[in-house]
């Protein structure tokens, strides 16, 4: 497959090739050079590539090209080509550039937040090529991309081999270990970085949903908030996303007078979203799999994007809420500590649903996922690192098959010591009209689980009603319907 012409070049000598130079490309291509691999750099168009070298060109051996085929040409074999375009469209276009150009063995990696149904299709299409597509998720933002990421490869073990060890050793290592590791075959890895950001969204929902309840709860300034974030952050809900909060909290600008005014202040109270908690939740959705807390973050953020909608409801004035706004009192007494501990068994929950649904997909499309493996490779570099992480990676150490990380020993006294609090911040949160659907999803959930008895026994009943959905019954087995429109007995439907 390889182009003749390609034969002119002085020779290959590059470890890794990255093509698609903006912020997050070139800073993995820096973080690749800085660690000692020689890389090859190509962007349509040029002017980042000589933007690259001109400023950064000493931080290690980079190999330049104005053109994809001599790009190509100085990679050695196994060519190892990332490519880090935007997802969709203009992934398959770089493929379809570089296919023609490439021989058997070598190695595409999509290092972007591509859907891992798309990651599939195109590592089978490569595959009878005699090519390895590898879908990565990357984890940590342009920051991490360059001084250490959490890195999620999927594809074949094979590629892995090959690959593996470059991508470890640009990623972050925590107590001496990579965040890296093989994550499974075909879509695997973008498939369990897609979750990883539907954690994300919930994670960022719910401390959002403290900071409010705080707020207009006990009416404390951003600044004081800082303080009582920093505090949370040396304790168990030490994490980077608890961290950046109180860096956030703290931010000021001038204002209309020139003085300082807390920048949450300033900022449109409208979350934007790239699609990937979407895709998680329709994707938990077509899994059967309940991720009640991402899919309220992602409900949440669509609601706070609904601007106008908001506007007009406001300014008719006619949806009342409760009296009164805030907490004095007994009633103040001993809530900061009480929200803590409602974020606390709220993020656990999150975290719980997002590995029930990895465990759920690598059931559906075979891909053996380690989830304690998945928890190791998240303590550091990514988003969602957090300590209670390797709190997470010990259960599953101790059961790879637990039901539940709920059923884990820790987390399952962790989150009934916290249950107090929990059930009176939300109930708090309902009677001040501070909406909190995080919080009050997670508690749902958790009693929905805990409960020996739902109310779907009702819905299944109502399902034989009106469509002869049938149903099973506790005291035998089998699968029965109801004559509702006839005399009202029952008929057995299996049997034979």
């Amino acid at each position: 497959m390889a182009d003749e012409s390609s034969a002119s070049f002085p020779g290959p000598r590059a470890d890794i090739g990255v093509t698609g130079l903006a912020v997050m490309g070139r800073n993995l291509a820096r973080n690749f050079a800085r660690n000692g691999h020689v890389t090859a750099l190509y962007n349509r168009t040029q002017s980042r590539v000589d933007e690259l070298i001109e400023q950064f060109g000493d931080e290690g051996d980079f190999v330049p090209s104005t053109d994809l085929k001599s790009f190509v040409a100085s990679l050695k074999r196994p060519r190892r080509i990332m490519i880090m375009v935007k997802a969709g469209k203009a992934t398959d276009a770089v493929i379809d550039e570089l296919v023609p150009l490439l021989e058997e063995g070598d190695i595409v990696i999509d290092g972007g937040n591509a859907h891992f149904d798309d990651t599939r299709r195109r590592e089978q299409a490569l595959k009878a090529k005699g090519l390895h597509f590898v879908g990565t998720g990357v984890s940590g933002g342009e920051e991490g991309a360059l001084n250490g990421p959490s890195i999620m490869p999927g594809g074949s073990k094979e590629s892995y081999e090959a690959l593996g060890p470059i991508l470890e050793s640009i990623a972050v290592a925590v107590d001496g270990t990579p965040c890296c590791t093989y994550v499974g075959p075909d879509g695997a890895g973008h498939f369990v970085k897609m979750v990883h950001n539907g954690i994300e969204y919930a994670d960022m929902q719910l401390i959002a949903e403290a900071y409010e309840l705080l707020r207009q709860g006990l009416g404390k300034t951003p600044a004081e908030l800082a303080d009582v974030f920093r505090t949370w952050n040396e304790g168990d809900l030490e994490s980077f996303l608890i961290e950046i909060t109180a860096r956030v909290l703290d931010k000021t600008h001038p204002g209309a007078d020139g003085s300082p005014v807390p920048l949450v202040d300033l900022i449109v109270d409208a979350a934007e979203q790239k699609g990937t908690g979407r895709w998680t939740v329709q994707t938990a959705l077509e899994l059967g799999v309940p991720t009640t807390g991402i899919a309220e973050a992602v409900f949440a953020r669509s609601l706070s994007g609904s601007v106008d909608q908001r506007k007009a409801v406001q300014a008719a004035g006619t949806l009342v809420g409760p009296t009164g706004g805030s907490l004095a009192g007994a009633e103040a007494e001993g809530f900061v500590d009480a929200v803590r501990d409602a974020l606390y068994a709220s993020k656990v929950v999150a975290y719980a649903q997002g590995f029930d649904m990895i465990q759920a997909g690598s059931d559906q499309y075979g891909w053996d996922v380690d989830k304690g493996a998945m928890a190791t490779i998240w303590r550091g570099g990514c988003i969602i690192r957090a300590q209670f992480l390797n709190r997470i990676k010990e259960a599953y150490d101790k059961d790879a098959h637990l039901a539940s990380l709920l059923l884990d020993e820790y987390f399952a006294a962790a989150v009934g010591n916290a249950q107090d609090s929990w059930r009176r911040v939300v109930a708090t949160a309902v009677r001040l009209g501070i909406p909190v659907p995080g919080f009050s999803s997670a508690l749902s959930y958790y009693d929905g689980l805990r409960r020996e008895r739902l109310g779907a026994a009702l819905v299944q009943g109502q399902r034989d009603l009106f469509g002869a959905h049938t149903y099973g019954r506790v005291d035998k087995p089998g699968t029965f319907h109801t004559l509702w429109s006839g005399d009202g007995s029952e008929e057995r439907q299996d049997a034979h």
